[in-house]
């Protein structure tokens, strides 16, 4: 499968690598029960999807989004290969953590961090239960933000994550405490503060959607 060249001012094709021997995490991975086929979600922005990273084709569109301004929480600017370490941190492991291109309407967007809370060093800080399903997300394209994107996108993901994790009681994420607009894209989104918790990097805000509470908030 050749490469695609991704250009932010127009949409392009992007074809789902669930059959590449290149696709980020092995497609035995169960840890997150299969995000790759967690399927497509319907917003009133568009079509939306997770689409596992490939370092070859994606490094330069994450690294590029991690060089704006609005991504400085994430602490990756710099040369490409600060942003390539990250990933591959990730991608070596066991399949705990699928770094994810969010694709709306065919167009590349945003970078998603799926994560099992529970086996994260987050679980040292707050009262986890098994399966907690952690989100990390950067919106990618200026003209993307400020327009309520972030919160529809959380509600859609947290909501694939409920639909096809069945042992997942919650969806959490753990944004900067400084970090007013995502906060607020979380609560939009349908999740509680629960607490600020500090943790070596950050002070945090624990952000948590209940299944419970769903279809209430």
């Amino acid at each position: 499968m050749p490469h695609l060249l991704y250009r932010e001012e127009r949409p392009v094709p992007f074809t789902d690598p669930t059959t590449d021997p290149g696709t980020a995490v092995p497609l035995t991975a169960d840890l997150l029960d299969r995000v790759a086929d967690w399927g497509r979600a319907e917003t009133s922005a568009g079509v939306f999807h997770l689409v596992p990273v490939r370092v070859g084709r994606d490094l330069p569109l994450i690294s590029r989004w991690m060089n704006d301004p609005g991504a400085a929480f994430w602490e990756l600017s710099g040369p490409q290969e600060v942003t390539e370490k990250h990933l591959r941190t990730q991608l070596a492991g066991d399949g705990r953590s699928v770094p994810c291109i969010g694709v709306l309407d065919g167009t590349p967007m945003s970078y998603w961090e799926i994560y099992r809370a529970d086996l994260d060093p987050l679980a040292r800080h707050y009262p986890a239960r098994p399966h907690d399903t952690g989100i990390h997300l950067l919106v990618g394209a200026v003209a993307d933000r400020g327009r309520g994107l972030g919160g529809l996108l959380l509600r859609a993901v947290s909501d694939l994550a409920l639909s096809h994790r069945s042992s997942c009681a919650r969806v959490v994420a753990e944004p900067d405490i400084r970090n007013t607009p995502s906060i607020a894209a979380f609560l939009t989104a349908g999740f509680r503060f629960s607490a600020e918790v500090d943790l070596p990097e950050k002070r945090a805000a624990l952000m948590v959607r209940d299944r419970s509470l769903r279809h209430s908030l």
